[in-house]
């Protein structure tokens, strides 16, 4: 291998790796809110690449019909509460969010399909379609078992995935999808490589997703509310800020960073239904050498997964996955010996 072979390999594992790095932020995003480890995450990844990808090549998605069955599930929860004593004033708030929304784009996106929009309007009908399933999925599966242990959750979190799976299966079917038209045409020389506009759209996004998170985090009251969340949960409580809120936000959080990876990546690589997983893995790599809490060493962390997968490939690609995951194993022995070990707050 010469150099110039090298710089080809950092620039495939640079792109690769922002990707992974948004996984990373958003696996410790959760995390550190919720106690929850999202394993589910790369399926925000797989429905927005394949939504998108499907309404790229001229067609309908099928998730136009999951935020219908999603609504109806949780506005049929509500009556149940409702029932049981609940403030009646909370119903209409739920029919505008789980019914009238949903049915609504399920009208709208095939009219607006019709007209045969640009590649943003189709990125923004994903977003539309997609992104509300994270809190609807938060108030679903996790929010009954909140306070549960962080193993019960994560045994939720293992049935979640399986369950997205199935359903992406049934919706996109077994067929793999790759956008060929990019969102900008052309290239540019830098430091003696040819980056192509699509790979800088890639990674600036990746920096202003970053950024956005780190502006709202720090200057926002919302932000601030889920730092406080993150540091005492008990203490969140007694200040009046809701760890129910604090959880819807998250994960509407966790699937906006999911989905736009997903738009973002089927420019790319071919994505099928189960694709999202390896690349949630891969985040989670990132996220462990982060120990779950640091967002700029998880990101770090992602950004080099990528790369050392890129060479890798080059250098063994049947064993490219062993060696990315082994990875985890001398973190964990390096934590293990350097990192005093404190109890989880109840």
């Amino acid at each position: 291998m010469d150099w110039s072979i090298a710089k080809i390999l950092m620039q495939d594992g640079l792109v690769t790796g922002v990707i992974y790095a948004l996984m990373a932020v958003s696996l410790v995003l959760v995390f550190v809110v919720t106690r929850i480890i999202f394993i589910a995450q790369g399926e925000f990844v797989t429905f927005g690449a394949l939504t998108f990808a499907i309404m790229a090549d001229g067609g309908k998605p099928g998730t136009i019909w999951l935020l219908p069955m999603f609504g109806a599930v949780l506005f049929l929860k509500e009556l149940y509460f409702v029932y049981q004593g609940k403030d009646r004033k909370t119903l209409l708030k739920s029919l505008g969010l789980f019914i009238i929304y949903p049915l609504l784009l399920l009208w709208a996106v095939p009219v607006v399909l019709a007209t045969d929009p640009s590649l943003w309007v189709k990125a923004f009908l994903t977003l539309l379609l997609v992104v509300p399933l994270g809190p609807m999925l938060y108030r679903i599966a996790y929010e009954p078992v909140a306070e549960h242990s962080v193993l019960t959750l994560l045994i939720v979190s293992i049935a979640v995935h399986y369950a997205l799976v199935g359903l992406g299966l049934v919706f996109f079917g077994a067929e793999g999808w790759l956008v060929s038209e990019p969102f900008f045409d052309g290239s540019v020389e830098i430091a003696s490589l040819s980056w192509s506009y699509q790979s800088l759209f890639v990674i600036g996004m990746t920096v202003a997703i970053i950024g956005a998170l780190w502006l709202f985090f720090g200057k926002t009251l919302y932000g601030r509310a889920l730092r406080a969340t993150a540091v005492n949960r008990r203490g969140a409580r007694l200040v009046g800020i809701g760890t129910s809120m604090s959880g819807h936000l998250t994960f509407f959080l966790t699937a906006l960073v999911g989905v736009l990876s997903g738009i973002m990546i089927v420019s790319f690589i071919t994505i099928t239904y189960e694709t999202g997983f390896m690349i949630g893995l891969k985040g989670f790599v990132g996220a462990i050498i982060g120990g779950l809490v640091s967002y700029p060493l998880a990101a770090f962390g992602a950004i080099a997964i990528g790369i050392i997968e890129a060479f890798t490939t080059f250098w063994a690609s049947d064993y490219k996955e062993v060696i990315v995951f082994g990875i985890v194993i001398p973190v964990l022995l390096l934590r293990a010996i350097l990192v005093k070990h404190e109890e989880d707050e109840e």
